[in-house]
């Protein structure tokens, strides 16, 4: 008495059809999904956004590229 069997789902199935019809559900069921999926792009933009504050690598600083120095031609 305490759970459902397997036949009381289908018969809420049924009702859940009858009270609804199969084009509402459908419909419901593709907006469960964009909003599912949204939310879950929308979690993974944040954590785009926010990354791990972990200790960096320390990496070898580049030396300055020195300025090219052309000679001036004088003429004396």
């Amino acid at each position: 008495m305490g759970s459902f069997s397997p036949v009381h789902w289908v018969i809420v199935l049924i009702i859940v059809l009858l009270l609804f019809g199969p084009g509402r559900l459908a419909g419901v069921g593709k907006g469960l999904g964009e909003g599912i999926r949204s939310f879950k792009k929308g979690l993974n933009e944040d954590s785009d956004e926010h990354p791990p504050t972990a200790p960096a690598a320390p990496t070898a600083a580049k030396p300055p590229e020195e300025a090219k120095h052309v000679p001036e031609n004088r003429s004396g």
